[in-house]
């Protein structure tokens, strides 16, 4: 009789691959730690410029309005270098330079070592931080379409101010879970990208080529002693000095040389280095930058009237409606609409922990313009004082109304941020290290084990002595 024949082991189903990437996974320990780092310090910058946002407003709005006029005309610096400048160009053109260096340094970090050098990773936020500035420009050309205003303005609620997003979060007690602040923090970089394009292609005036040429030769400089591996502020500072004031007086936007060099530095980290010379750079100038710069720039430029009449012209004149509309409207359809239809055509899968209302609250976040707006404001309508005003008030108005929309859609949802936010700090073990990162780590839970045991021994004395101490009680006098 023939044997019968094995039956065959049934093979395992193969799982099958999941149809997409993760939109707003978790990010990795370095990125999260660098994003952790960059946004606190952020939330510094923003607060701070929150308060000189509000002196402006109270000093233009009260009897020493005068002399707030006076102090931002002051004219000050060496005419013979083309230098004479109100404290309020200084302030435009002068400090947000700094301010547009550290942006500099963050787009090359990003482009390097985060989350935009990975073209496909890269195309959703960056596919989001487009269509969130596409949709305002079109609202805002639709506005003044209908309504006959003055197309000049286009650009102005575009931009997004994340310190100023971030002072809101601080203000109202709400803290993003990573994912959420790393999507925030590309959308600001890519904006800030644009923002400099934008300013660079529209807002130059006629070119003085031998001033500009020399800009260029300074930069060029520049770079070889980075590549050159020379050291010392002593040289650089004079040195971005010397390009600042060549840019300027080419009729080139000054802040671009601060864009320019910030790109020039090394932003990835080599064999046996903690930080990247980009990182230790961007470490020492941030404090000054959202300390010192954005505020002074905020102080002077911030400074508008918010009489009734004032309010009125933002909401009845279509070149500050159309600002107010971008913010508010544009942009949180801009980047909601543009993110959800990236994730739709690429199968990138929503991270399962958040929802796209989140996604939809964050938009909203985005619609806050403030630095870059203003700095828009004022170069478009350079010579119109009135308009320049009420341009200036309708970025403060529609930064106002986006901050509430997205400060209660975020509230909504505060008691899962909190959970999600506590899950990623917990480290039980005491290790340093978050324990969510530690799954695929035997030793993790080789130490979690003996914490357990030890935890369940102590447990197991104490309920001997309970027992006993009952036992006791329990025997006659």
């Amino acid at each position: 009789m023939a044997a019968p024949s094995p039956v065959p082991t049934p093979t395992p189903p193969t799982p099958t691959p999941p149809t997409g990437r993760k939109f707003l996974g978790r990010l990795s320990l370095p990125e999260r730690t660098f994003v952790a780092d960059a946004l606190r310090a952020e939330t510094v910058g923003g607060v701070l410029l929150l308060v000189a946002a509000i002196a402006a407003l109270v000093w233009a709005n009260t009897p020493l309005s005068d002399s707030y006029e006076a102090v931002s005309d002051f004219h000050i610096g060496p005419a013979a270098l083309g230098l004479d400048l109100s404290i309020q160009h200084w302030a435009a053109d002068g400090l947000l330079a700094v301010f547009f260096f550290v942006a500099g340094i963050e787009l090359k970090r990003e482009l390097v070592a985060g989350e935009l050098r990975d073209p496909k990773a890269a195309a959703l936020p960056v596919i989001a931080a487009i269509c969130g500035m596409a949709a305002p420009a079109l609202l805002y050309a639709l506005t003044n379409a209908v309504g006959g205003g003055s197309m000049k303005g286009w650009a102005v609620p575009t931009a997004t101010d994340i310190a100023f997003a971030l002072a809101v979060l601080a203000v109202i007690g709400t803290s993003l879970p990573s994912a959420l602040r790393a999507f925030l923090l590309t959308l600001a970089v890519v904006d800030d990208l644009f923002a400099i394009l934008i300013i660079a292609v529209f807002f130059t005036s006629e070119l003085n080529f031998a001033a500009l040429g020399g800009a260029v030769i300074g930069l060029g400089v520049f770079w070889l002693l980075l590549r050159k591996g020379v050291r010392g502020w002593y040289v650089y500072v004079p040195l971005a000095l010397v390009i600042w004031g060549l840019m300027y007086n080419s009729g080139v936007h000054a802040t671009i040389a601060g864009v320019a060099m910030g790109l020039m530095l090394r932003c990835h980290r080599e064999e046996g280095e903690e930080h990247s010379p980009g990182e230790h750079i961007e470490h020492l100038v941030r404090p000054l930058s959202a300390g010192l710069a954005v505020p002074l720039f905020a102080l002077f430029s911030a400074g508008v009237s918010i009489s009734g009449s004032a309010i009125q012209t933002v909401f009845t004149q279509p070149e500050p409606l159309g600002v107010v509309l971008g913010l508010v409207v544009g942009k949180t359809v801009g980047i909601f609409g543009g993110t959800w239809l990236a994730a739709r055509f690429t199968k990138a899968e929503l991270n399962e922990d958040l929802a796209w209302p989140d996604v939809f609250a964050v938009a909203s976040l985005a619609g806050i313009g403030f630095t870059v707006s203003l700095l828009i404001g004022e170069l478009a309508f350079a010579g119109d004082a009135a308009l320049t005003d009420a341009i200036k008030a309708a970025v403060l108005i529609g930064s106002l109304i986006a901050a509430l929309c997205s400060g209660v859609l975020l509230k909504l949802r505060v008691r899962r941020y909190r959970a999600l936010c506590e899950e990623e700090e917990r480290d039980d073990d005491q290790d340093g290290i978050p324990d969510i990162y530690e799954q695929d780590n035997p030793e993790f839970h080789l130490r979690m084990a003996a914490i357990y045991e030890e935890k369940a021994a102590e447990h197991r004395r104490m309920a001997e002595l309970a027992g006993a101490s009952r036992g006791d009680s329990d025997s006659p006098a």
